[in-house]
């Protein structure tokens, strides 16, 4: 049986000091398997990709991952860091400045769902889109255009015209 993984070296090192922004390299190299001079090396690469910064911390370093670079490949060059690392460190406790992108990417994917019913006090339902709610919303905050309700359409075509 071969003994391959699906992460490079580059992968481990990063997923390692994004476990422990402060660990020695020599622990690093323990966990991932590699010599220390080799983690050196992996992490100056990561460095000048511009994925991590580091600094000292008194006598020892401290790595920054730059969490919204995105992946060198081309295959995964839709994925950013933060989200490699969140998937692969499950961790309980996400950083609250990921969370918020992630919301901003939930409400993204939200617009572009196709349709939703939207129900108006019980007299009719029309199919309404996410972008036509979004539209009314704008045109809501927007003072100088009074709102128009969504389903005003609808109902006067159910209803027939009061006026």
């Amino acid at each position: 049986m071969s003994n391959w993984t699906l992460f490079s070296n580059h992968g481990h090192v990063l997923f390692c000091l994004a476990r422990d922004s402060e660990a020695r390299l020599r622990d690093v190299a323990t966990d991932v398997g590699i010599t220390e001079r080799a983690v050196q090396k992996i992490v100056r690469d990561l460095q000048d990709g511009g994925m991590i910064s580091v600094t000292k911390s008194g006598r020892r370093n401290c790595y920054r991952i730059h969490k919204k670079q995105r992946l060198r490949h081309e295959i995964e060059a839709g994925c950013k860091l933060r989200d490699l690392i969140r998937v692969v460190s499950r961790d309980p406790n996400p950083d609250p400045s990921d969370a918020v992108m992630v919301n901003k990417a939930e409400k993204v994917a939200e617009n572009e769902m196709p349709r939703e019913t939207v129900i108006d006090t019980g007299m009719a339902s029309k199919e309404v889109s996410r972008s036509d709610q979004s539209e009314s919303i704008k045109r809501t905050a927007d003072k100088t255009e009074p709102a128009e309700p969504v389903l005003s359409d609808g109902i006067e075509k159910q209803q027939g015209s009061l006026f």
